[in-house]
C-alpha cells in the first residue's frame, strides 16, 4: 500500500479529519497530543494558522507515522507545492482549484479539493480529487448530502463547517464517507485555557458517534 493509500484508508476508517485552526503556533503540538490521545489519526492543519509551514514540519517530527498530518485552507499550486515539501500528507483546499489537484496527483499525495454544488463535485473528481470537501455544510444540512448522493454515490464526500455532536451522526447516515471537524473539537476557549482533556475527550466523543452511526446504517 502507498502512503497516498494509507492517509485514505485512515480517513475512511476513522471517519473523521480533526482541523487545527489557531491564532497561536504554540498550541498546535499539545492540540495534536490531545487529539492523539482522544484517537485521532488524521489532523489538518489550516495556512492560516502563523508559521503554518513551520508548525507542520514540527507535527510531522514530533509524531511521525502515528498520526497522518496534511495542510488545509490551500488556495493554490504554490501553496500547495510548498506545504507539500515542508511534509503535507494530504492537502485539504477550501475551494475547487483543478490545477491544485493536478500538482498533489503528480507529487502522490492525497488531495480533497472543497465544492459546493454538483458541478463542482463531478469536476473535482474528474480532475483527479481523491475525495470531495462538501463546504460549507453548515448552510444546508444533512439532507442536503443525501440528495447529493443519490446521483452521486460513488464519489467519497467529506461534509466540513459546523460539524459538532449534536448533528454528525446525521451526516454519516446521510452518506459521508468522512466529515471535518474544527471549532466543535478544537475549541478555541480550550487551547487557551489548556484544557487539552476535554480535546481528548470530544475527540473520543465524536470518533464514538461516527463509529455508532455507520453500524447502525
Amino acid at each position: 500500500m502507498t502512503k497516498h493509500e494509507s492517509v485514505l484508508k485512515r480517513i475512511r476508517d476513522e471517519g473523521l479529519i480533526a482541523i487545527i485552526r489557531l491564532s497561536n503556533p504554540e498550541g498546535a503540538i499539545p492540540v495534536a497530543e490531545a487529539l492523539r490521545e482522544g484517537g485521532c489519526g488524521v489532523i489538518e492543519v489550516t495556512m492560516t494558522v502563523p508559521h503554518a509551514l513551520d508548525v507542520l514540519q514540527k507535527l510531522r517530527g514530533q509524531f511521525g507515522k502515528s498520526v497522518y498530518i496534511g495542510m488545509g485552507t490551500v488556495l493554490d499550486e504554490t501553496t500547495a507545492n510548498a506545504a507539500i515539501d515542508a511534509g503535507a500528507q494530504f492537502i485539504v483546499s477550501p475551494n475547487l482549484n483543478t490545477t491544485v489537484i493536478k500538482a498533489c496527483s503528480r507529487k502522490g499525495v492525497a488531495i480533497i479539493p472543497g465544492t459546493f454544488t454538483p458541478t463542482e463535485i463531478v469536476t473535482a473528481w474528474d480532475a483527479g480529487a481523491d475525495m470531495i470537501k462538501v463546504f460549507p455544510i453548515s448552510s444546508v444540512g444533512p439532507r442536503y448530502l443525501r440528495e447529493l448522493r443519490a446521483p452521486l454515490p460513488d464519489i467519497p464526500l467529506v461534509p466540513t463547517g459546523g460539524i459538532n455532536l449534536e448533528n454528525v451522526a446525521e451526516f454519516i447516515v446521510a452518506g459521508a464517507t468522512a466529515v471535518g471537524v474544527g471549532s466543535s473539537l478544537v475549541a478555541r476557549d480550550l487551547v487557551e485555557q489548556g484544557q487539552f482533556n476535554e480535546i481528548t475527550h470530544r475527540a473520543r466523543a465524536f470518533l464514538t458517534a461516527i463509529g455508532t452511526a455507520r453500524s447502525s446504517n
